[in-house]
């Protein structure tokens, strides 16, 4: 057989074997890299509470462009997988709900740097944001060890739990020194957002639970 017949064959054969058995994607790396980009829509986050330039915020909607893309990549690939390392459902949870974290940052700048509320962040935006931040870093830890060392990642998973605990306590004490307020224009802008960062807290909590799930799930 010639060398080009030979290669040919190879090629066919191959093709074959990919039809019957598909390359599975690497959803362990698409997870990590998808949590990753929270962390750091996490962290403009923070930027943008302690500086409240429009060019932070700015650069958080360009996070949440590229958010968006991970999450529709992923989301496809889990589509038209043949197979999946883990459960699917885990799988779809932690994709939509770490998109819905990134989407969470860009609402709160958006509305904050708007002329709707045109507010300015106070101790507690900040504190609660520093607070997702963490957690949002822990849980891209956590994912980021699913394919080497998955059970490192439930010490991942109680930082971001305890981060998460300190931003609803933040939130409590907030909202019992904003009622104090006379101001009750104040009281609406300010409420809407901090109840926003709430549910970012909320979102995180998800991805942290179905970390832990996947953890139990591979170890």
């Amino acid at each position: 057989m010639s060398n080009a017949a030979a290669t040919a064959s190879t090629s066919l054969t191959r093709r074959i074997l990919h039809r019957v058995f598909p390359k599975v994607p690497n959803f362990f790396a698409l997870l990590a890299e998808q949590s990753a980009q929270v962390g750091h829509s996490a962290a403009l986050l923070v930027d943008y509470m302690g500086s409240g330039t429009s060019e932070v915020a700015k650069r958080i909607v360009d996070a949440e462009y590229e958010g968006d893309r991970l999450k529709v990549r992923n989301l496809t690939l889990l589509n038209e997988a043949f197979s999946t390392p883990i459960d699917r459902e885990d799988l779809h949870r932690a994709i939509i709900n770490l998109d819905e974290i990134i989407n969470s940052c860009k609402t709160i700048v958006v509305e904050m740097d708007s002329d709707v509320l045109a507010l300015k962040a106070d101790k507690y935006c900040l504190e609660m944001a520093v607070c997702l931040k963490d957690g949002a870093e822990a849980v891209a830890a956590g994912y980021g060890r699913l394919a080497s060392d998955p059970k490192a990642g439930r010490a991942d998973a109680e930082k971001s739990d305890r981060a998460v605990r300190s931003l609803t306590r933040t939130h409590r004490r907030a909202l019992a020194e904003l009622f104090n307020d006379d101001d009750f224009r104040n009281i609406f802008r300010r409420k809407e957002i901090y109840n926003q960062l709430l549910r970012a807290g909320d979102r995180l909590n998800i991805c942290n639970s179905t970390l832990l799930d996947i953890v139990v799930k591979l170890c």
